[in-house]
């Protein structure tokens, strides 16, 4: 490599459009997707206070997201049910009703806007549980695995017979990925999608996406014996080459920006499509320091997205989607 001052790196950073012409990665709309969240009612819309700008949606309301997002070129939305609490149960059984509100929102996404958009949906108990937890518990607290991998599976298809597009299980049980795909299998959803959440850690930043859900004040302990140990890294790698051996299209990592360096190791590791979560205190931090003044919101966005293309990713789950995707646009 020559040195200075025949090579100068700035060489090519002085103007817009040089930069513009060696820039190494590049963030359209079409690498977004938004994650929606869905409340019992009609024309409600329903403020999260933890989650400035973030809204629960009835699901009229989420169809006009739906729509917004085919505008803006986002591909895909993502739904996470606000259930009754009522409706929630140790057993979650409210998850295998063909008429809860996931399935009423998949059906009308699918009715109002066909295949110009991509459902992908939830599969895990914690937002049907009275206890909170992503499965099935014994007398002593602790999720049974087996019981639990069953109970997705009926989810899964309930979803899937709904018009879903991508089954994104995000409970890390072992092996309900190869039980999943099976099932689908089995009952000719063979173009069904699964996003495993292969690398799922036990975070502190799911603090607001609790709130948004209203499984917080619910959860009883806490999810370490599922979720993964912020700590280890080589164990994600053994978790996405399991869930890939079971019949995951496509893997996540997630939260986001704390993992980085697991997604790039799985990107290296596997060369399969790879998403990141930008989970709801990734989001929260970025707004906090917008409402203090301590940072610019458009740029934060887009750096934070420019960061996950560079480590690999294929495509980002944001709660900042719709606005990320104006910038884009541009």
């Amino acid at each position: 490599m020559s040195s200075f001052p025949h090579t100068r790196l700035r060489r090519t950073r002085s103007t817009s459009w040089s930069r513009a012409m060696h820039r190494e990665v590049l963030v359209t709309p079409a690498d977004l997707i938004w994650p929606l969240f869905v409340t019992e009612g009609q024309g409600v819309e329903d403020p999260i206070a933890s989650l400035p700008g973030v809204s629960r949606w009835s699901v009229d309301g989420i169809v006009a997201r739906a729509k917004e997002a085919v505008s803006l070129g986002i591909p895909c939305l993502a739904l996470f049910p606000n259930t009754q609490a009522d409706r929630r149960s140790t057993d979650g059984a409210e998850a295998l009703n063909p008429d809860n509100l996931m399935c009423r929102a998949i059906r009308a996404i699918k009715q109002a806007c066909g295949d110009d958009i991509g459902v992908l949906t939830d599969v895990a108990l914690d937002p049907y549980t009275s206890h909170g937890q992503d499965g099935l518990i014994d007398e002593a607290g602790y999720v049974l695995n087996d019981a639990t991998v069953e109970v997705l599976v009926g989810q899964s298809l309930n979803q899937a017979a709904a018009g879903a597009d991508i089954i994104a299980p995000s409970d890390m049980m072992d092996g309900r990925i190869a039980a999943i795909r099976e099932a689908l299998e089995g009952e000719g959803h063979v173009n069904v999608q699964i996003m495993a959440y292969a690398a799922k850690y036990a975070s502190a930043f799911y603090g607001p996406f609790r709130d948004a859900v209203g499984s917080r004040g619910l959860l009883k302990g806490d999810k370490k014996t599922y979720q993964m140990d912020p700590a280890n890294a080589e164990e994600a790698l053994r978790e996405v080459e399991m869930d890939l051996a079971e019949g995951a299209d496509s893997v996540m990592v997630k939260p986001g920006l704390p993992y980085l360096d697991i997604a790039i190791r799985v990107k290296q590791a596997f060369g399969v499509p790879v998403f990141a979560y930008q989970v709801s205190g990734e989001y929260a931090m970025i707004e906090a320091a917008v409402a203090a003044g301590a940072a610019d919101r458009d740029a934060m966005v887009l750096e934070t997205l420019v960061a996950f293309k560079r480590a690999g990713c294929s495509g980002v789950l944001t709660y900042h989607a719709a606005h990320a995707a104006r910038l884009l646009g541009a």
